[in-house]
């Protein structure tokens, strides 16, 4: 299942924010939280008390979705709630036209096409997005390219666990790090 991710920066020093919104997430502050995503029938599709660790986003960056981003802004240290985002503040509406069809002669051979199946493909300019086998064709499999949770409500519990601020202080080259 999909993953809410981090994206950290290198060279980053982290630093507790001395003024009186220390505990308050803010645009450009880093808000550290721990959360789990649930569908509409309860059921369990993320969760950073799963992984053991919480997960760590700049507020405002775009890094997250656009409901748990708005979601966790004003937030303080420590407070928890619970958020239901309809998919256009997740992961969007499903899209019929973002499919496309792939001969079933690129698959290595043996292998067990299976619909719902994740498939991995390449971008003309060298990313990587995973589709999932939606359809078999005699010749062909269709391949979704919408994001698994695509056209669901979520809901999110999500606990702010710290609020730091970074400045620009390392400017070491690689070189230096490694000695």
């Amino acid at each position: 299942m999909p993953h809410i991710f981090n994206n950290p920066k290198r060279n980053v020093m982290t630093t507790e924010n001395n003024n009186d919104n220390t505990t308050t997430a803010t645009e450009g502050t880093n808000a550290t939280v721990h959360y789990k995503g649930t569908l509409e029938d309860g059921s369990e599709f993320d969760s950073s008390h799963t992984r053991g660790e919480p997960i760590t986003f700049t507020v405002g960056s775009g890094q997250m979705i656009p409901g748990f981003n708005n979601a966790v802004a004003g937030m303080t240290v420590g407070e928890t709630k619970t958020v239901t985002l309809t998919p256009d503040q997740a992961y969007g509406d499903v899209n019929p036209e973002a499919q496309t069809t792939f001969p079933k002669s690129g698959f290595p051979e043996g292998l067990d096409l299976v619909e719902g199946m994740p498939v991995p493909l390449k971008t003309p300019d060298g990313r990587t997005l995973i589709g999932r086998l939606s359809e078999q064709q005699e010749e062909t499999v269709t391949i979704d390219l919408n994001h698994p949770l695509a056209g669901q409500t979520l809901q999110f519990e999500i606990e702010l666990v710290e609020v730091t601020t970074t400045t620009d202080t390392d400017n070491s080259t690689d070189e230096e790090i490694a000695t």
